[in-house]
C-alpha cells in the first residue's frame, strides 16, 4: 500500500531557463496629447507673426515718400482770416420797368450810356390808353363842375339866411322903438288901447321871428358846412385821381429816375412793352460794393460789420459785412462788403477782386500747414510720421480753425511730430503707410 503526500505550498509554474535572471522588463511609452497640441499651437503662432510680417497687410500700404508732402507741427501764431474771391457790383441799382405797356416809339440813349435824373429815354404809345385818360378826363370834370354848382348853391343859400336874419333884426328893432315911443303914451291915454295891443303884438311877432331864423341860420351853417367839406373832399379825391389818370399817360415816357450808368437797355422802336416788363437798369455811378462767396463751414462766424481788406494797386483798402444772404447755394452763402472809405479807381462791374475777411483776433496756437488732406478727414484724423521716417500711422485729432495757411490743432499732436498734409486719395481707409524711399 502507498501512501501519497499533499504539499501545502503551492506550485510555481515552470519558466523558461535564462541566463539573466536579475533582468527587468522596461514598457515603451509615447508623447503626450497635452504636449502634441502646445507644440502644434507654438507652430501656428510662429507661422503667423512670420506671415504677418513678411506678407503685404490689407490695412496698410507702400506709397512712394516723394508722392506725399510731410508737414512739421509747430507753435505760432494763428491769424484768423479767411480768403475769399470777390466780385465788383454796383453799390445802388434801380431797375427800370414799363409802367404801361406800350409800343416803342421812339429810343434816345444806347445801352451803356451814362444819363443825368429827369433824362427821356424812350417814348411809347398806347392808344388805349390815351383814350381811357381822355375819358377819365372828361368824367372827372364834369363831377368837378358838378360839385363847384354844389358849392355855389350852397354858398348862395348861406346869403339868403344871413340877409333874411338881418331884415329879422332890423323889423325887430322898429317894433321896439315904436313900443318904447307908444308905451308911455298909451298909460296916459293919448294912445288907443287897440292900437297898443296892436303895437304889443307885433313886437312880439318879430322877436319870435328873429329867434326862428336864428335858428334856422345856425342848422343850415351847421349843415352846409358838412356838406362842403364833404364836398370839398370829394373834389380833392376827383382831382387826384384826374392827376393819376394824366401820370399814367406821362408814364408813356421813360425818363431816368435817377442819374448813373444805363445798362440792359435794349429795347427797339416798335417792339411791344407789357405793363410792368423789365426794360433795364441804372446803377449809380462811381460807388461800387463787393459780393463774395463764402464757405458754408462758416455760415455761424461770419457776422455784420466784421471787417475785411484788399490790396489794390500797391495800397490796402478797407471793406466792412454789410449784409448776409444766409441761403447755400453750391455749398456757398453770400455776402455783401462796402468800402469804409475810399475805393479803387478804375473798378467794373464784375471783376474779381482778392478779399481778406478777417474772423478774429491773432492767438498763439499750436500749428500745422492747411492742406487737402482735411477734405478727406474733415479733421477728424491725420497720419503721423514715425520717428524713422519710414512710416506714417493714423491718429485721431481735434482740429479747431483754419486760415489759408495753417489749421489750429487742438488735441492728439506735438510740437515737432510730422504729419502728412498732401490728399489722401487712395489710402484713405489704410491705418499705416508704409514711405518708401528711393
Amino acid at each position: 500500500m502507498s501512501v501519497v503526500r499533499m504539499s501545502s505550498e503551492p506550485q510555481s509554474p515552470r519558466e523558461p531557463v535564462s541566463g539573466g535572471a536579475m533582468d527587468k522588463v522596461v514598457e515603451r511609452r509615447g508623447i503626450s496629447n497635452r504636449l502634441k497640441a502646445g507644440i502644434a499651437a507654438g507652430a501656428l503662432a510662429i507661422a503667423g507673426i512670420g506671415f504677418y510680417a513678411y506678407a503685404p497687410s490689407g490695412n496698410s500700404q507702400t506709397v512712394a515718400a516723394d508722392r506725399v508732402t510731410v508737414s512739421t507741427v509747430q507753435r505760432g501764431t494763428f491769424d484768423d482770416f479767411l480768403p475769399l474771391r470777390a466780385r465788383v457790383t454796383p453799390l445802388l441799382t434801380i431797375y427800370l420797368d414799363s409802367v404801361e405797356g406800350g409800343r416803342v416809339e421812339e429810343k434816345l440813349v444806347e445801352d451803356g450810356a451814362t444819363v443825368e435824373k429827369g433824362q427821356l429815354l424812350a417814348v411809347l404809345s398806347n392808344p388805349e390808353l390815351q383814350l381811357s385818360v381822355l375819358a377819365r378826363q372828361t368824367d372827372v370834370s364834369r363831377e368837378l363842375n358838378s360839385m363847384r354848382s354844389q358849392e355855389l348853391a350852397l354858398a348862395q343859400t348861406r346869403m339868403s339866411d344871413e340877409r333874411n336874419l338881418l331884415e329879422a333884426k332890423l323889423a325887430l328893432e322898429k317894433a321896439e322903438r315904436q313900443y318904447r315911443r307908444e308905451a308911455p303914451l298909451a298909460k296916459r291915454g293919448f294912445i288907443p288901447a287897440k292900437q297898443f295891443a296892436d303895437t304889443e303884438d307885433e313886437l312880439q311877432y318879430q322877436r319870435e321871428r328873429h329867434e326862428v331864423l336864428r335858428r334856422t341860420q345856425a342848422t343850415d351853417e351847421r349843415l352846409q358846412s358838412s356838406q362842403l367839406a364833404q364836398l370839398r373832399k370829394s373834389s380833392a379825391s376827383m382831382s387826384t385821381s384826374l392827376d393819376v389818370a394824366r401820370l399814367n399817360l406821362e408814364s408813356l415816357k421813360l425818363r431816368a429816375p435817377v442819374s448813373g450808368q444805363l445798362s440792359g437797355f435794349d429795347i427797339q422802336v416798335g417792339q411791344s412793352m407789357n405793363r410792368g416788363e423789365r426794360i433795364g437798369q441804372i446803377d449809380s455811378p462811381g460807388a461800387n460794393k463787393l459780393i463774395a462767396g463764402v464757405d458754408e463751414f462758416y455760415l455761424g462766424r461770419v457776422a455784420v460789420g466784421q471787417k475785411a481788406t484788399i490790396d489794390q494797386g500797391g495800397k490796402t483798402y478797407q471793406l466792412k459785412v454789410t449784409k448776409i444772404y444766409p441761403q447755400v447755394r453750391n455749398g456757398q452763402f453770400e455776402v455783401d462788403l462796402q468800402f469804409q472809405g475810399p475805393q479803387p479807381d478804375g473798378l467794373q462791374r464784375g471783376q474779381t477782386l482778392q478779399a481778406k475777411l478777417t474772423l478774429g483776433d491773432p492767438t498763439p496756437a499750436l500749428l500745422i500747414p492747411n492742406g487737402s488732406f482735411y477734405n478727406d478727414t474733415g479733421g477728424a484724423w491725420v497720419f503721423v510720421v514715425t520717428d524713422d521716417g519710414k512710416e506714417a500711422v493714423k491718429r485721431n485729432v481735434r482740429l479747431g480753425r483754419r486760415n489759408a495757411d495753417f489749421i489750429e490743432v487742438l488735441d492728439g499732436l506735438q510740437p515737432g511730430e510730422k504729419v502728412l498734409t498732401s490728399p489722401y486719395t487712395g489710402f484713405a481707409d489704410k491705418d499705416r503707410l508704409d514711405l518708401q524711399q528711393k
